[in-house]
Order: C-alpha cells, then structure tokens, then sequence
C-alpha cells in the first residue's frame, strides 16, 4: 500500500467511526479548506488553472452547504435550524456571486461566518463529546 492509498483509507476510517458531531465538524473543516484554496487560486498567473482551481473549490463548497442545510431537521430545530438555514443559503449566495464574478471578498465573509460557526461547534463537542446534530438543533 503506497502512502496515497494509506492516507484515503485513514480519512475512511476516521469517517467510518466519527460520531455524527464529528462528522459535521468535518464537514465546517472540508468547505473552509476549500474556500481557502479557492482564495490561494487568485494567485494563480495560468488564467484556466486559475478559474478552475477557483471554481471547482467553490462548487465543493457549496455542494457541503447544502448538505449542511439538508442536515437540519427544521421541526425539532424550530428558530434555530430556521436560522441556521438561512446562514446557508446566503453563504452560498455569496459564493454564487464569488464564483460568477472572480471576486474573493464574498468568499472571505464566508470563511468568516463559517470559522465562527465551525470554531463554536468544536467548544461544544469538548463540552459534550456525544453530541448529535438533532439533539443540539432541539435544545435550541
């Protein structure tokens, strides 16, 4: 096994037996590696490289947006998961604008609101390591 193949079935198994707290932890890390990616891709001279490169990271993070959103039971979260829904679809708004018009500030103001969000998540899975999506959105 070469290290590409132990690094894949690594991410598998961190996957496979992260609690579903986790799993949403993983996916706040994905869409902020992403944007950060498609901020660095500005920087790229090669004018496909360099919308390609931001692209493709914006459509990944507006693909873990939505499934974020998705995540939200909206009648056990009453306001909160609301509010939470429409944080996501103005984030991927912004991205939406970002992308169309090869702008990296909408997408910064995204890499903020998510870091925030992200960072407040991890403080309350070191409170309550066996936290669930469902039982957060229904203590809201």
């Amino acid at each position: 096994m070469n290290l590409a193949q132990s690094a894949q079935a690594y991410r598998r198994n961190a996957v496979l037996s992260a609690s579903p707290g986790q799993l949403i932890l993983m996916l706040f890390d994905g869409a902020l590696r992403f944007m950060n990616t498609a901020v660095s891709g500005f920087d790229e001279k090669h004018p496909v490289r360099r919308n390609e490169t931001i692209h493709n990271n914006l459509v990944k993070t507006q693909a873990i947006l939505s499934e974020l959103r998705g995540s939200l039971d909206l009648e056990k979260g009453g306001e909160f998961a609301e509010r939470m829904s429409t944080l996501y679809s103005f984030m991927r708004t912004q991205l939406r604008q970002a992308n169309l018009q090869k702008d990296p500030a909408p997408i910064r103001v995204v890499i903020e609101l998510l870091g925030a969000i992200r960072q407040s998540w991890a403080e309350m899975l070191l409170q309550n390591p066996n936290s669930s999506p469902e039982s957060i959105s229904s203590a809201a």
